[in-house]
């Protein structure tokens, strides 16, 4: 099993839109569970504790490393990203490994 870890910090400029951004970008990432093939299950978290320093937090589990990396490539994934998730963050920071 391959988890793939991400923390977005939403961009300055839409620090005002912060909680509109976040549960758009929930419902559509959490909306591709069941949609692609080799990924077992894709959690989004979108309320962090005040120590935290993110703004979105991904949590996804893939059936191997192979599965994770046809995900980032998946038409389906990447139209989610590019609308609701790469316009609006400043920074990604990922996480992947073997469980």
């Amino acid at each position: 099993m391959t988890k793939h870890i991400i923390i977005w910090q939403i961009k300055d400029e839409y620090r005002d839109r912060a909680d509109e951004i976040k549960a758009a970008a929930k419902e559509k990432l959490e909306g591709l569970n069941g949609q692609i093939q080799g990924m077992s299950s894709l959690i989004i978290r979108t309320e962090g504790l005040k120590s935290s320093n993110g703004d979105l937090m991904l949590d996804g589990t893939y059936d191997s490393e192979e599965d994770m990396n046809n995900y980032s490539v998946n038409p389906k994934h990447v139209y989610v990203a590019d609308n609701y998730i790469r316009p609006y963050m400043q920074v990604r920071m990922c996480f992947d490994y073997e469980e």
